[in-house]
């Protein structure tokens, strides 16, 4: 089957340029919204699809210039004999290097035969397609595609609304799923009198092997359509065309009538089946409409679990449903690039499928502040339900998301999202001196870094920091949650029984700040250790005393909420 092997696009709609190796099945593109992702998916759509006149304004051009024009390259390999062939594409056909995707304008040995599809749009808005060589253009030679091999090559975009690919019409899924065809002039006229039964008799002999795999495609995904299903006149049609032969369930129920979901998920299970005739499919935003468990099911269908990808497929997703399901290798990050569009491979960033499993929302996100910890993470949650609820914009509004670094892989973890071009800051504790050259190399791709005062945790910087009254409140909360005793223990084991709970209730020196910091921070007995509780902490104690607090605790966090506001613009 053809296959997408390098995509260029310049001066289209968001995009300046973008150039892009894809993958053979999954390419799934992940961002942001309004990076470009469905811009993508459209200049494919209208670079390769079958289609005789496309109708364009200015506001296609980058930035409204019409000046310079749209320019669309699709490279296509795996070619079948007939796109080989040296008498109708020979001065057309070129190589791929499949190690680097370099291509070389002569075919040589060990490089891959491609041919490139090339759509340009100047000023006067009239598209033109053609194939592209650099011999070619030197030679003033022009040749496109045939129709037959345009339509072949042509991808299938499976889209909001399915229900053309439930009918037999011209460009319907249903045309590719077998080599079967029904003549229904004289059926048509019998069934405008009456006869809709007859009709349906001469369907089911005509398109067996198509009927049998619509309820086989659909028994697999759960789909509901009954026991069987046959091609009946449609009753909502008005004219007798190719639409009006469409698929019923076992009550005559024309399958248009199905849910969004349902449809969707019928109609690629069906393009599956299409496979030698569409093997190239277009899904833009592939959880609309569906369930959680039916996105697996869509997944399933398109092949993403397969070790040979029965498609190659390009869509867009903003479900952390659909990006924890898939593997890095599948994953593709949209990001702006010095001016231009990049699509990075999230596999290509080493090992982050940890962090995509346990923080899908990251990859749909501006800007990644990864937390040391439970305790950073927690902190950061809690301020921001307390700055919600008082009428300030969230974290989520601003486009970042929260990532847990796991401790002494904060840097690590940070320098990945950072290489997938990601805005990345690190928020640290300064009791613990990080690995030297993992945090140079992440602070030298300028990530910001922001930690407490020297030597401190932010255990120890909550207590030295806050008023007295909000770090007495703190002292309450982990006696509430973990009993007098308890606490009381810690605290005259951490000074040596210089100090006690009843003590420190009476006044908090200096000395018996530090001492509460350090006895809260105890790995097996900490006070504040779960996300849940330094949220908690957060929202209801820190949040309503930080403004009265000592700049060696609102500074680092001051800063870092201007970085990410900064990430809006």
């Amino acid at each position: 089957m053809a296959i997408i092997r390098r995509i260029e696009i310049h001066h289209f709609r968001g995009i300046a340029s973008v150039d892009w190796s894809p993958g053979e099945g999954i390419n799934c593109l992940v961002g942001p919204g309004d990076s470009c992702k469905t811009t993508v998916l459209d200049a494919i759509d209208l670079c390769l699809g079958a289609r005789r006149n496309l109708t364009l304004s200015d506001a296609d051009f980058h930035n409204l210039d019409v000046k310079e024009p749209i320019d669309i390259r699709i490279t296509v390999g795996r070619l079948d004999d007939g796109l080989k062939n040296l008498e109708s594409y020979g001065l057309y056909l070129r190589g791929l290097d499949p190690k680097t995707g370099d291509l070389n304008d002569e075919p040589d040995v060990g490089l891959e035969t491609v041919l490139t599809v090339r759509l340009s749009v100047a000023a006067d808005l009239e598209p033109s397609w053609t194939l592209f060589s650099e011999r070619g253009e030197q030679q003033g030679q022009s040749r496109g595609l045939s129709w037959a091999d345009r339509a072949a090559i042509s991808p299938a975009r499976l889209g909001a609304y399915a229900d053309h690919n439930l009918s037999w019409g011209r460009s319907s899924i249903l045309n590719k799923i077998s080599d079967e065809t029904i003549t229904a002039t004289a059926a048509l006229a019998e069934l405008a009198r009456g006869a809709r039964d007859a009709f349906g008799e001469q369907a089911a002999a005509g398109l067996p092997k198509a009927l049998g795999i619509v309820k086989e495609t659909a028994a697999q995904l759960g789909v509901p359509v009954g026991d069987r299903v046959s091609a009946l006149l449609d009753s909502t049609s008005v004219s007798f065309s190719g639409g009006t032969i469409a698929l019923h369930d076992e009550r005559g129920v024309p399958l248009k009538g199905l849910g969004l979901g349902s449809k969707r998920l019928l109609v690629a299970g069906l393009q599956r089946a299409a496979t030698a005739a569409s093997p190239i499919v277009l899904v833009d935003e592939i959880e609309h409409g569906l369930e959680p468990h039916r996105i697996l099911r869509l997944l399933g269908a398109l092949g993403a679990k397969d070790a040979a990808p029965p498609l190659q497929v390009f869509m867009t997703t903003h479900s952390p449903v659909v990006v924890r399901e898939l593997s890095a290798a599948q994953l593709y990050i949209v990001r702006p690039s010095d001016g231009d569009q990049a699509v990075y491979r999230a596999a290509d960033a080493g090992d982050v499928q940890g962090a995509i499993r346990l923080f899908p929302e990251a990859l749909l996100a501006r800007s990644i502040v990864v937390c040391e910890g439970a305790t950073e993470h927690g902190l950061l949650r809690g301020l921001d339900q307390y700055h919600i609820a008082n009428g300030e914009k969230s974290l989520a509004a601003q486009g970042a998301a929260l990532v847990d670094g796991g401790g002494h892989n904060v840097f690590k973890r940070a320098r990945a999202f950072q290489q997938l071009g990601y805005r990345t800051a690190v928020l640290h504790d300064s009791d613990k001196i990080p690995t030297p050259d993992v945090k140079g190399e992440f602070e030298a791709a300028r990530g910001p870094t922001f930690a407490w005062r020297e030597g401190c945790s932010l255990e120890e910087e909550l207590f030295l920091a806050l008023p007295e009254r909000t770090a007495l409140q703190l002292l309450d909360y982990a006696v509430e949650r973990r009993g007098e005793q308890a606490i009381d223990a810690q605290i005259r084991s951490t000074s040596a029984g210089k100090f006690t709970l009843a003590s420190c209730r009476e006044g908090l020196t200096p000395e018996a700040r530090s001492v509460l910091g350090k006895a809260s921070k105890a790995k097996s007995s900490g006070w504040y250790k779960t996300l849940t509780d330094m949220e908690t902490v957060a929202r209801d104690i820190v949040g309503p005393g930080a403004s009265n607090s000592a700049a060696s605790f609102t500074g680092p966090i001051n800063a870092l909420t201007k970085w990410i506001a900064d990430g809006i613009g």
